[in-house]
Order: C-alpha cells, then structure tokens, then sequence
C-alpha cells in the first residue's frame, strides 16, 4: 500500500457539527436517485466557505461518504489509486493501487468510476476491469476478482467508467461478456452469485429499483433496458433503446416508469413497466429523436419533472415525465458536468469547474447562486452529506460547507 502525492499546497480547515447528516454512499447517493434528503442547508449569498481543498490526481471518479470517511479514485502517472480522506480535513488516510488506468492527451484522463461503501467494505471496479473489497479502515484487501480475466470482460471505449453498486447482500456490475454480461457477487465473501444476458457494455451503472413488488437490477446497455431479478439473475422484461456508441445516462426510475437518455442522435424516451400473471411488460409511453440527448450526464427526477443537462446545443432543461414536454430551457450551462439535488436545489456541476444553485422547479429556470468553486474543468456528481458538499475537479478536491455551524 503506498501514499497518494497530493502535493504541498495548504488545506483550510473550520470545525463543523453537522447535523442530519445522511452518508452517501455511492453513485448517485444512498436511494439512487442523485438526491440527498438533508434538509435545511445554509446557503449563502455568495460563494459558500470551504472547509478543505487538496490537491488531487487526474480522473472524474465521484465521491463516497460514509461518516468520518471520503472515498474515490485518483491517477497516479499511469496508475489508478483507491482512495479515502478524512471528510472533515481533506488529509489522506490511505491509497491502494487498483492496476492501470486510462491515460491519453484530450484531459479525460484517469478513473471514472466511483466507488461505493457499505458498512466496514468499499467496493471499486476499476478501469480495466478489477473489482475490489476493501476494508474501509485501512485499505486491506479483502476480496478481488480480475473481471477482464475471469470473465473475459469487454469494456466499453476508453475502459470502465461504471460504478459498482451494493444493494442488499450483492454488489453488481457489467462485464459486457457474452452469456455472463451481468454479473452479482456476494459482498462479504465475494463469491459469484449469479450471471447471464449477452449485452454491450457501456458507461452507464446498474440502478436498483422495486417495479411490481420485485427487487430488480437495472442494466442500461447498447439495446436498452434489462430489468433482471436482483436474487436470481432472471431476465424480467426489456425495454429497447438502442445507442450507437458508448455514451448515455443510467436510466432514472420513478415509480413505474423508467427514463432513459442517450446522445448521438438519439435522444430521450420512457417506458411504464407492468406486471401482470403472465410477467412483466414494458410499454413505451413517449420518444423523441434528436432531442433532449445526455452524453452521460443522469438527470435529476422532482415532483413529476426531469432536469437534465442536454446537448446540441447545450442546455439545462426542465421536461415533465408523464408527456416528454419540455417546460423551460436555459443557455449557459455545458452538456457536460453533473447534477445533484438538495433541499429543494439542484446542484449542476459545470465542466468549466462552476457550480451552478437552481431552484427545482417547472414554472421557470430560476438560478439561485453560482459558486466558482474550481479553475479546472469536471464532469464528477457533486456529493453530499452532513451539510457538506464535496466536489472534484481533474486537479483537485473542494469540501464546501452549508451546515451553519
């Protein structure tokens, strides 16, 4: 196990009590759904204190928070490291090498993927296809499978960027390997505990969902949706929604309805999923083409509307999910960043390092701050938890704090 350089620059620290802290502990938080349900933030009328900031190795891996601990990946030279910061100063406990990374000219270098913690174990699934447990503790491996190898991984363009995801006693993720495309282990032993379909890899992470009284796994790939059993591994319906390359959102689902976004003249579409003696069936409910397209940002469901950041051109849109009506548009954002939502705001996470304050709502795009956060652009969902928000960079990592304390 080696350090992390993060180099000599100093770290501003304020002492914080955080109340209703919730943890989030993977992609897209602790429901899924790119939400936090901390309410009461205080919000500034200019840009918010920040409690630490450090410099960090290149890659758009998101954070994981679960009580004292941060945890996300990082490039060292040609290398991608688990990381785990103190949350409250930023200082780094420990880093674990996880194999090579993706390394090119174009600044999209590094890992991609973020990890998710559970209890005393943190789960990486690394560019090039190694999944590990680690001992959130101290970075002790306690578990690891070489996907590539084992399963004769294919992954997607540029290597990995899906996150791997715990729900229940199983932590999934896609290989993209025919006849063992999905793949479920056993998160204390490792152990596989099922696998099957033949679908294309992609960028996008499984979402976990109740959809007719069943806990599923859902696995947005090159054809679309499948919807597969969480216990045994069945396929349960598909949904088509077919993309030419390897760039869309996870899909966002709200009660029985499934969304799916996809660039390069594709689009949005969405999907009512029922079930019925015979099984479970999925009805396309609306579809545009070349309209409302996520290179692989995931939208942010609220109230009955979707707020995602689209491309061509570029806006920050408001669209009712039951109908696919678009209900505002605003310039100025890039399609590139990423959106998370609390206390009634969306959080967008500009690429050009800027995060953008909007109120949630479908009557008008109403920008409530704009915090200049960091010099160097980012595509990583800002995280929250316990009044902080924690945000990344390709040069560095920002710990903001609205807890009022």
């Amino acid at each position: 196990m080696r350090k992390l350089i993060v180099g000599a620059a100093s770290v501003t620290l304020f002492m914080v009590t955080v109340a209703m802290a919730e943890d989030w502990p993977q992609f897209r938080g602790i429901n899924h759904d790119g939400t936090s349900g901390e309410k009461g933030l205080a919000w500034p009328a200019g840009d918010p204190k920040v409690l630490w900031r450090v410099p960090m190795g290149a890659g758009y891996s998101g954070f994981a928070v679960a009580g004292d601990k941060a945890f996300c990946c990082a490039q060292q030279r040609d290398q991608e490291l688990a990381v785990a910061l103190d949350a409250s100063t930023g200082q780094e406990l420990w880093s674990v090498p996880l194999g090579r990374t993706y390394v090119d000219d174009n600044a999209i270098s590094g890992p991609r993927s973020t990890p998710a913690v559970d209890g005393q174990h943190v789960y990486y699934y690394s560019t090039y296809e190694k999944l590990f447990c680690l001992d959130a503790a101290d970075g002790k491996v306690a578990w690891s499978h070489d996907i590539e190898k084992e399963f004769d991984a294919k992954h997607a363009d540029r290597g990995n960027a899906a996150s791997p995801v715990v729900d229940g006693k199983l932590v999934f993720i896609c290989c993209g390997s025919p006849g063992q495309s999905f793949l479920a282990f056993d998160k204390t032993t490792g152990e596989l505990v099922w696998k099957g379909q033949d679908d294309k890899p992609s960028h996008t992470s499984p979402v976990p969902a109740t959809l007719g009284g069943v806990r599923q796994i859902l696995f947005l790939t090159k054809s679309g949706v499948a919807g597969i059993d969480e216990q045994t591994g069945n396929l349960l319906w598909r949904y088509k929604f077919p993309y030419n390359l390897d760039v869309a959102a996870s899909p966002v689902v709200v009660d029985d309805i499934v969304y799916c976004t996809a660039s390069y003249q594709i689009g949005s579409g969405a999907a009512r999923i029922t079930k019925t003696d015979a099984g479970f069936t999925a009805k396309e409910i609306w579809r545009t083409k070349n309209k409302f397209e996520s290179q692989f940002v995931t939208p942010i469901y609220h109230d009955g509307y979707i707020y995602g950041m689209y491309k061509d051109p570029a806006m920050l849109r408001c669209i009712e999910l039951a109908t696919g009506k678009e209900m505002w548009e605003q310039k100025g954002i890039s399609w590139c960043g990423a959106i998370t939502m609390v206390d009634g705001r969306l959080l967008v996470q500009d690429d050009k390092g800027f995060v953008v304050v909007v109120e949630a709502s479908p009557k008008a795009y109403n920008e409530l701050g704009r915090w200049n956060v960091m010099k160097s652009h980012s595509w990583t969902m800002p995280a929250v938890s316990g009044g902080r928000i924690y945000v990344r960079s390709i040069k560095e990592a920002v710990c903001l704090d609205l807890s009022g304390k």
